[in-house]
Order: C-alpha cells, then structure tokens, then sequence
C-alpha cells in the first residue's frame, strides 16, 4: 500500500471517529456543567428545555395530571443536585432523566397497586355518540385512556418512543432489554391501541 492510500485510510478514520463523536455528543454537557456551577441562567434553561418532557412523560405514564407535576418537579431538583457530579460519556443527561421520572413514576404506580379501591381510576366518556363523531379533545381522551389500560411496560416503550421522541436504540437502553424486545412491546402496544380506539372511529359502530 501507497504512502498515499494510508493517509487517505487514515484521514478516513479521522472523518468516521469524528462523526461517531458528534452522533453521541451529549447536547445537554454544558448546560449540565453550569447548572452544576450554579449559574441562575443555566438552571432557568434547564427547567425551560427538560421539565416540559418530563411533564409529558409523567402525564402519560400516570394518567394524573397532579401526580405527574409532582414527578416532574422531583425529576428537576434530582437533576439539579445530580449536576455537579455528573460525569459525561457514560450516557446523555436526557436519558438519564427519563430513567429518574420513569422510576419515579413506576413508584407511584406501584403505591396505587398496593392500595385497594373501589373507586375506578378512569372517567367515563361523557363526549358526543359514535354516530356524531368525535371532536380532537374527545378523541384526545380516548387515546390517553387507551394508553393508560396498557400493560405498564408496552406504555413505557410507547411513551417513550412516540411521544418523546426516543430511537429504538435509546428507548431499548432506557428500558434494559433489547432492541427486538422494545420492538416487541411496540407491536403489541400498538395492536392494543388500535382495537382500543376501533369503537371511536366514525361509522366503526356495525364493524
């Protein structure tokens, strides 16, 4: 091999381990390093750009929108404690946020368990018939119920691969199992969703 054709090769490396350490750069790193300094700016961005998502998270996997406000506030003040010794390159700060609010919220489902009741956890439909179709806020209703009656893992790879807008790879990683396993959980959460939300669809009545 030419002195040439090793430069090249070499060059070529250079361009591939470069691209492989912006694709896992962590976009969060500098904010998280002075928010851990203490910078009043840097804890305002951080609330700004991650509680929404864990907002969001929490809502869907809780179905209660107080509950969840509270996961997402403790999910914030562990972040804020977390920042002075985070270390990065181990994983991206946004992941390992979801894990705390997941954690967080799989507590408070497991509270619910161990608390018998007879009250039923969801609201009944009270919207307009089928034969009258439903408006976006009905519809919307529907879809949040229909997540919520899913088996807690299938939400969790629907949440968090849907609605947070995780890849596989990192949903997988998220949840500890393998990429075939979340695929897994996505088919049949989906499947579930689909007959769930069947009877809402207009004309589905007759089906």
């Amino acid at each position: 091999m030419t002195g040439a054709a090793v430069h090249d090769l070499t060059g070529l490396a250079g361009t591939f381990a470069r691209g492989r350490m912006a694709t896992f750069a962590d976009p969060d790193e500098d904010l998280v390093r002075r928010v851990g300094q203490g910078d009043p700016a840097a804890i305002q961005a951080m609330v700004a750009r991650k509680l929404p998502r864990m907002l969001a998270l929490a809502q869907r996997m809780l179905a209660d929108p107080v509950e969840a406000e509270d996961v997402a506030q403790e999910a914030m003040v562990r972040a804020w404690r977390q920042a002075p010794r985070w270390v990065s390159g181990k994983a991206r700060f946004d992941t390992w946020l979801h894990r705390v609010a997941l954690n967080l919220c799989y507590d408070r489902l497991r509270r619910r368990r161990e608390v018998p009741t007879d009250a039923m956890p969801e609201r009944h439909d009270e919207g307009p018939g089928p034969d009258r179709g439903l408006l976006a806020a009905d519809v919307g209703t529907a879809v949040n119920g229909a997540l919520a009656r899913l088996p807690d893992r299938q939400r969790e790879a629907i949440v968090l691969c849907h609605y947070q807008e995780l890849s596989n790879i990192e949903a997988a990683g998220l949840m500890e199992i393998s990429i075939e396993a979340l695929e897994s959980l996505l088919s049949r959460g989906r499947r579930a969703l689909r007959l769930a939300l069947a009877e809402h669809r207009p004309g589905a009545e007759g089906v």
